[in-house]
């Protein structure tokens, strides 16, 4: 499947990526069978959000107006937690035991979107040789192309609602995003060939999974997003298995502003005013309230982005 980008990304702005995400509506009509009704909306799966967490660093990014709201949003919108066990408050960092002490939402079930890899629409990545790793700045396989932008770090602290927010040591996540010009690899046109920018891993005794890639890009129609996916374990996210939740991340304003003003992402600068948080139609309904991560980072430095993810 290829879709209708001009090349270098450079898309007229009154129109949006092809076949942007459109929804959960969009997703049923057109995925197989791993994304039935059943998968989404059937018990065990998650319902809602909890705010971000922030894995490290300070600066200025940090304290931008966007972050801020993304971690007084969870505090003030979550409910009391049941107390994790001792054993694992007793190993928790601090950014773990912050989350366990914020946890009572669950993350909200979002669109896979048109682009998942996974193999509901079309390839599947997922049960490829490589793509168990922490960098996916690179393709793997046939082709070891990499992308350039600027380094982003992403970690995820997944915790079990259903256990009093433990953390859920042994589940796995697949990540994937676009590139800086709004490109997908694997779908995009002159992409077919590449994977990058799409990984696995397996959450570790703190429940956490960390990425490291570059800063995604703007394209019309989305606020700036990455995709992601929780399965119960590395078995069930190799074999393209169950999965218990599917969601997003949204990347703060301030963030944005700072990357898409640097060099490379001209496409990006051009598209990121076209769409807001409240107009996006994934996080439009709560202004992505309870997916927008806590951020850190410069361009020269490269950016941190942290969320907890409670399923």
């Amino acid at each position: 499947m290829t879709t209708t980008h001009a090349p270098g990304g450079q898309q007229p702005q009154q129109e949006p990526h092809p076949d942007h995400d459109r929804g959960l509506e969009f997703d049923l009509s057109t995925l197989m069978t791993r994304r039935s009704l059943g998968m989404f909306f059937g018990a065990g799966t998650a319902a809602a959000a909890v705010a971000a967490c922030t894995p490290g660093g300070s600066t200025a990014g940090a304290s931008s107006p966007a972050g801020t709201t993304s971690a007084a949003a969870g505090s003030t919108a979550t409910t009391t937690a049941p107390a994790a066990s001792a054993a694992a408050s007793a190993t928790a960092s601090p950014t773990v035991t912050r989350a366990i002490a914020e946890c009572g939402v669950e993350i909200p079930q979002e669109t896979a979107g048109p682009y998942p890899g996974d193999g509901s629409n079309g390839p599947n990545v997922l049960e490829a040789s490589g793509v168990v790793r922490q960098d996916i700045t690179s393709s793997f396989g046939t082709s070891t192309t990499k992308v350039d932008g600027v380094p982003l770090t992403v970690t995820l602290t997944l915790l079990d609602n259903a256990n009093g927010c433990v953390p859920l040591a042994g589940a796995a996540v697949y990540a994937w995003h676009c590139d800086r010009d709004g490109k997908y690899s694997l779908y995009d046109s002159g992409l077919d060939n590449e994977n990058y920018l799409r990984g696995v891993q397996e959450a570790d005794a703190n429940g956490q999974v960390t990425f490291k890639t570059i800063y995604p890009g703007a394209y019309n129609g989305r606020w700036p997003h990455i995709h992601f996916e929780v399965f119960e374990s590395m078995n069930n996210a190799t074999a393209a298995g169950q999965v218990l939740a599917v969601s997003q991340i949204a990347l703060t304003d301030a963030a944005c502003k700072e990357v898409y003003a640097s060099s490379g992402y001209e496409t990006s600068a051009r598209n990121f005013p076209n769409t807001t948080l409240k107009s996006d139609n994934v996080f439009g309904d709560d202004g992505g309230i309870y997916q927008l991560a806590t951020m850190s980072g410069s361009v020269q430095a490269g950016y941190t982005a942290g969320l907890n993810v409670t399923v």
